[in-house]
């Protein structure tokens, strides 16, 4: 029987941190026997904001390394650059003249970055919805991994699908496939160490609001050492009142693949001096597989080279397929 296919990417801007290890990439590894999977590093969604030139191609590279330390196989996942992929912009384009223009205005994570860039924000903040449904079209995924917070991206891109359909193909012979949501509770949705309702994020400026995947012992322990908690003795889950310690006992319980029930009895009766030592050094020791293996794959920069250029050549004959589908039912002329 042949696999299901899975799509996702991650933004190659800054370090991989907790949030996006635990909501998607140890869920893409835990999974990716069970699919035909296509992971990519979002080089071109990384500019939807200012960006440092000088360091982007640095990140692309560490980031593709990270995704192969964490334990994604290639004998079950393509990687590659979405700029190496030029289907990913030109199909944006055809996808962009049939997206209504209150569609993007509405999007929640556009309104929220667009008050922070003030006049300054740029249109490519207002439709990278559009090329996130190019990104995911292109390889007619049966599933899309996605975390609470991108549900609303997915489901633009199935009014996208349907809206395309509608317009130049038949309910019987459509010519876009529509992608389901697959989506994991646990653990996708990790908290900041300074804020426990705003999720981990690299756009944070505060460094000791994540914990870096990369981040050496001594620095994991000063954040854990400096992050937020509150005068209460005892540790429990789902207090409202108490988002922070609800984190933290998540991140433990995840960290050392023990269950809610057992990390609920172990953590009832300690206060915060008993348990961010546990906790830094559960931390510490889930990380250094990942850190070792990263290190290695550097040192390698030729297989990382060829992973990339491998992961480019399988993607782009996909891609490209669905792009001479969808242009041939726009009423394109083709190359001849």
């Amino acid at each position: 029987m042949t696999r299901q296919r899975v799509l996702s990417g991650i933004q190659t801007t800054g370090y991989l941190h907790l949030g996006n290890y635990l909501g998607a990439i140890r869920n893409w590894v835990e999974g990716q026997s069970q699919y035909d999977n296509y992971f990519f590093l979002a080089d071109l969604h990384a500019i939807t904001v200012p960006h440092n030139p000088e360091t982007l191609a640095a990140d692309t590279y560490t980031i593709a390394a990270l995704y192969l330390a964490c334990g994604l196989d290639l004998q079950y996942t393509t990687i590659f650059v979405q700029s190496h992929v030029p289907a990913h912009t030109e199909f944006a384009w055809l996808l962009s003249c049939i997206t209504p223009l209150n569609w993007l205005e509405d999007m929640i994570q556009f309104k929220e970055k667009a008050v922070k860039q003030g006049q300054d924000v740029g249109t490519g903040l207002l439709t990278y919805p559009v090329l996130m449904a190019s990104d995911i079209l292109l390889y007619e995924p049966d599933k899309v991994p996605v975390g609470e917070d991108q549900k609303q991206h997915l489901e633009l891109t199935r009014d996208l699908v349907d809206r395309f359909n509608h317009k130049f193909a038949t309910p019987e012979q459509p010519v876009l496939k529509r992608p389901a949501p697959l989506i994991r509770s646990e653990g996708a949705r990790v908290m900041s160490l300074t804020d426990g309702t705003r999720k981990m994020s690299k756009s944070d400026p505060s460094e000791l609001s994540r914990i870096n995947l990369l981040d050496p012992p001594e620095v994991i322990q000063n954040k854990i050492k400096r992050c937020k908690t509150d005068p209460i003795r005892g540790l429990v889950f789902g207090d409202p009142e108490r988002p922070e310690c609800n984190n933290l006992l998540t991140l433990y319980m995840i960290l050392s693949n023990q269950t809610k029930e057992a990390v609920a009895a172990e953590c009832r009766e300690m206060g915060w001096g008993q348990f961010k030592p546990l906790l830094t050094e559960t931390m510490i020791s889930a990380l250094q597989p990942i850190q070792e293996k990263y290190k290695a794959i550097m040192d390698d920069q030729g297989y990382l080279e060829s992973v990339l250029r491998s992961g480019r050549e399988k993607a782009s004959a996909i891609a490209n397929e669905t792009l001479t589908k969808a242009k041939k039912a726009m009423g394109y002329t083709l190359p001849l």
